[in-house]
């Protein structure tokens, strides 16, 4: 496998003049396992032992869906106009192809046969016409469902009754079929719990129950699972996201990005798109082409939403490989607007079929920098301006870990659509709330890299900000918020050691800290799914004892489950 470089480091000033000073960051070559860290955290590694890829999305499902935007207030003729506006300005050609109605569509019971029914009102002519109409567009249907016993809107769920009883997945699986349903978003509210049952043990249950009736319905249909939002803050959420991806393709993993409101239409809503990006980031471990992170809806050119934060938006999902679910009224979409969300270049980085998620390689008080690899050998680089103040960024081939001196690189600014084609640096004047993003080559003078990257650890709560979310881990081994110092910087090397500021990250009699690098196992690390940084010496795991920011050291206790002190993101 061909080394990668990323952009790792510190800043030599900060905003409005930004310039890092960044070491090397690389993708392992050797064969990887699902517990050693030498392979990375991508979900790449831990496919070949968990989770199913699938050809029924073998790239991240794009399209559109009417929440976000309408909630329940829409009709058929809602729907076909956006389908139709969806074609009419060009967004289906560009991939966005999938048109779902979400929850509200059916009435609260069923038919004397057992049947859901549409609501009349709203679809005078039933569902199958409306998937019909779509379809004559050239696009893909998709519809909500609930594995409950009523949807999060209190129609008719598929799932137990309250109190249990005979379930409907198959039955209603059959009829989505018939319907022509292409896509299916199944929900995860009023679930019923049996007798002496957990509520992860239930959730597994239902989809898995729904995935088997999808795989029998006789016609191929994506399925969208909601169960790992409703355990986001809570010890069971690793659990759920290492089984979902066993029986659906996608799966929405935390908080709702934040509705358009009517009554309130200038209501800013671009913290809402940063806090579903600072959840979403540290999961790439379990993403793998076939089976999605999906951080909700793109809200993009919607009210609420200014172009350079639309240009976010999409940047920053494309870097992550999310699925790109538009939810706004289409119609009211502006020219500027429709040429962002349709961009072909940034488009290429979301779809690129190597699906892997950005690395965050550096965090300070304002700027992320993140960096991916691409299936054919480029990279591609995004740099997330959160401050207030216009941001002057310049990253040369040594910043981004490329060792030549007479490193050159091909870079193409996807958003200016300019080429420079042996630029010694990369350079860009990024606004408030804005977000550049290159492609790049690399000339074979600029010879391979190290893998590198920022060691994060994950902060449950109730403050949906990225500061208060994550920390990161710096040597000489405590727990900070991120600054972007040189001691957040870290090397992942072939044999599993973290090597920051000189040393490497060992472990002994029971604390962590940094020391010459040697090959002794305290300083081997292996790196599980759940997120846990195990010591070879000991099979100890790296723990916080804090919950916020930790200046005291770190110690290793015994595994537990799920501990909240024990969950790591790793440079993917």
């Amino acid at each position: 496998m061909k080394p990668n470089a990323a952009v790792v480091g510190s800043f030599r000033s900060l905003v409005p003049h930004v310039r890092f000073s960044i070491a090397a960051f690389s993708y392992c070559a050797a064969f990887c396992s699902l517990m050693f860290l030498v392979c990375g955290v991508s979900a790449t590694c831990f496919a070949a032992s968990s989770g199913v890829p699938h050809p029924l999305a073998a790239v991240p499902p794009m399209g559109w869906n009417d929440w976000t935007h309408y909630q329940c207030d829409y009709t058929a003729q809602t729907i076909i106009a956006n389908a139709r506006a969806l074609v009419k300005a060009g967004l289906a050609s560009r991939g966005y192809n999938t048109v779902t109605i979400d929850d509200c569509w059916m009435q609260k019971s069923r038919d004397s046969d057992g049947n859901l029914q549409a609501d009349p009102r709203r679809f005078p002519h039933g569902m199958k016409s409306v998937a019909q109409a779509v379809h004559a567009l050239g696009l893909k249907f998709g519809i909500y469902e609930d594995a409950g016993y009523e949807t999060c809107g209190r129609f008719a769920g598929s799932g137990e009754p309250d109190g249990g009883g005979e379930d409907h997945f198959v039955e209603d699986a059959q009829l989505f079929a018939s319907w022509g349903v292409d896509y299916l978003k199944l929900d995860g509210c009023n679930v019923f719990l049996r007798k002496g049952e957990s509520q992860e043990a239930a959730y597994r249950r239902v989809y898995k129950a729904e995935s088997a009736a999808l795989r029998s319905a006789g016609r191929p249909i994506v399925f969208s699972e909601s169960a790992p939002a409703y355990f986001q803050g809570n010890p069971e959420w690793y659990n759920v996201l290492g089984w979902v991806r066993d029986y659906g393709q996608l799966w929405r993993e935390g908080s709702d990005i934040q509705n358009f409101e009517i009554d309130n239409p200038d209501l800013t809503r671009f913290s809402s798109v940063l806090w579903n990006y600072a959840y979403n980031l540290p999961l790439g471990r379990f993403q793998s082409p076939g089976n999605w992170n999906d951080p909700d809806f793109i809200i993009g050119g919607d009210h609420g939403m200014t172009l350079a934060e639309t240009r976010s938006q999409l940047a920053l999902w494309s870097m992550m490989s999310a699925p790109l679910i538009l939810s706004s009224d289409l119609n009211l979409l502006s020219p500027a607007a429709i040429a962002i969300l349709g961009n072909k270049s940034v488009l290429a980085i979301d779809q690129d079929p190597l699906g892997r998620m950005a690395t965050l390689v550096h965090r300070t008080p304002s700027i992320d920098v993140l960096f991916k690899p691409l299936r054919d050998g480029d990279f591609a680089v995004a740099v997330l301006n959160r401050g207030a103040s216009e941001a002057q960024i310049v990253l040369d081939p040594a910043e981004l870990g490329f060792p030549g001196d007479s490193c050159r690189l091909r870079a193409h600014d996807l958003w200016s659509d300019t080429v420079q084609s042996a630029t010694p640096v990369l350079q860009a004047a990024v606004a408030s709330h804005d977000t550049a993003i290159w492609r790049i080559h690399a000339s074979d003078s600029c010879g391979s890299a190290a893998r590198m990257g920022t060691i994060t650890r994950i902060v449950p709560g109730t403050k949906k900000n990225l500061e208060n979310y994550a920390f990161c881990l710096a040597a000489p081994g405590q727990i900070e918020s991120c600054i972007g110092t040189v001691a957040e910087a870290w090397e992942v090397t072939s044999s599993g050691a973290l090597k920051s500021s000189g040393g490497c990250l060992a472990a002994s009699e029971g604390k962590a800290f940094i020391q010459p690098c040697s090959a002794s196992p305290e300083q081997h690390w292996h790196y599980a799914l759940s997120g846990n940084l195990i010591n070879a010496s000991n099979s100890q795991c790296l723990t916080s004892s804090a919950t916020d920011a930790d200046t005291q050291g770190l110690t290793l206790q015994p595994c537990g489950d799920d501990l909240p002190t024990q969950m790591w993101s790793l440079p993917n």
